[in-house]
């Protein structure tokens, strides 16, 4: 694990639906990671000003920046799990699920990766 707490990995993760100069030599699982997040009453002030100066919400920015990466992480560390070295086709998703709280889903396919033949 590095300093700022991120994982040191050398996997591969793409939206895409292969790699190029790579092919899968084994499918092995769906994999997800999720964050799920609460407004700050600070943030929500200070967004509320914005609302009418306009400009952007960098408090909001900032806490969905960060959900992203914790997401990203669970998805890496599950695909570690299950012995894959790449997740492709991953994709975002963000959801409300109470007042104020929201998730931040990824999901994609973890796979094991060879040089293409």
């Amino acid at each position: 694990m590095n300093v700022d707490g991120t994982l040191e990995t050398e996997m591969i993760v793409t939206n895409l639906e292969y790699y190029p100069g790579m092919e899968i030599a084994q499918h092995l699982s769906l994999v997800q990671g999720s964050s799920v997040r609460a407004k700050h009453a600070g943030r929500d002030f200070m967004a509320s000003l914005k609302s009418i100066f306009g400009g952007e919400l960098v408090g909001y920015t900032e806490l969905l920046h960060e959900s992203r990466e914790e997401a990203l992480q669970r998805l890496i560390l599950q695909a570690q799990s299950v012995g894959a070295n790449a997740v492709l086709n991953v994709r975002f998703s963000t959801s409300s699920i109470a007042n104020g709280a929201a998730e931040i889903f990824i999901y994609g396919t973890a796979v094991i990766l060879r040089p293409a033949a």
